[in-house]
């Protein structure tokens, strides 16, 4: 089970969204394993993923000594060297991808590096189907999302609901992204900031700022 698999959106929106998980299971494979899931990471880098996360930290960090004018000119450049340098258990390690050219590359050299871990990928089920084949293999098993469902239609628009749902543990709120997406529109911030302000949320580090690029620019010109 993965938290990734509540990110919303119709089949065809994970285009440029691709989550490749490698994680290992406790008393079987788990000797070694933090360097095995810093080598899938520095794999995953290779490949130009737009995020990564392990450890309970992502690519895109928060900061206890900032103020409130530093986001005009805050480094929206991800660090992902910090990320990998601090693998500190043997948990799940993952990237996200904005293209599945990019996702099949990092896979068939994972397949290659052979590291004995449980991997899996996350985005539409057609998309996951893809890539495992490209690089000569198919899954064992699919997982699928029951979606959402309210009667009272009290759920916010799926604007909302599609970048906030990057992050499967809710900790991207819908108040959040509602504000960065008025704060594009009244030219307060780009789109790039904001997709980075939101990453900053998601300690898992599979938040994609690239699609949510997208999606801001899609609701600023499609309101």
């Amino acid at each position: 089970m993965t938290n990734t698999l509540h990110r919303y959106g119709k089949a065809d929106a994970f285009s440029d969204d691709y989550v490749v998980f490698a994680m290992p299971s406790k008393g079987k494979n788990d000797v070694g394993a933090i360097e095995k899931l810093k080598t899938f990471l520095r794999i995953c880098v290779r490949h130009g993923p737009s995020n990564i996360g392990a450890s309970g930290q992502g690519g895109y960090r928060p900061s206890r000594t900032l103020n409130p004018r530093v986001h005009w000119k805050r480094d929206l450049d991800p660090d992902f060297e910090n990320v990998i340098e601090g693998v500190s258990k043997a948990g799940t390690a993952g990237a996200v991808f904005d293209s599945r050219r990019k996702a099949v590359a990092c896979l068939a050299d994972v397949i290659a590096e052979d590291l004995g871990l449980s991997v899996n990928i996350s985005t539409s089920v057609e998309g996951a189907r893809d890539v495992g084949r490209e690089c000569g293999i198919e899954r064992h098993s699919v997982e699928y999302s029951l979606g959402f469902t309210d009667a009272h239609d009290r759920l916010p628009r799926g604007q909302l609901l599609e970048l906030a749902t990057m992050c499967g543990h809710g900790m991207v709120a819908f108040s959040l992204a509602q504000k960065m997406l008025d704060m594009v529109r009244e030219g307060r911030r780009t789109p790039e900031q904001a997709a980075a302000t939101l990453s900053r949320f998601c300690p898992c580090g599979v938040y994609n700022p690239s699609r949510a690029v997208r999606l801001i620019e899609e609701a600023r010109t499609h309101q």
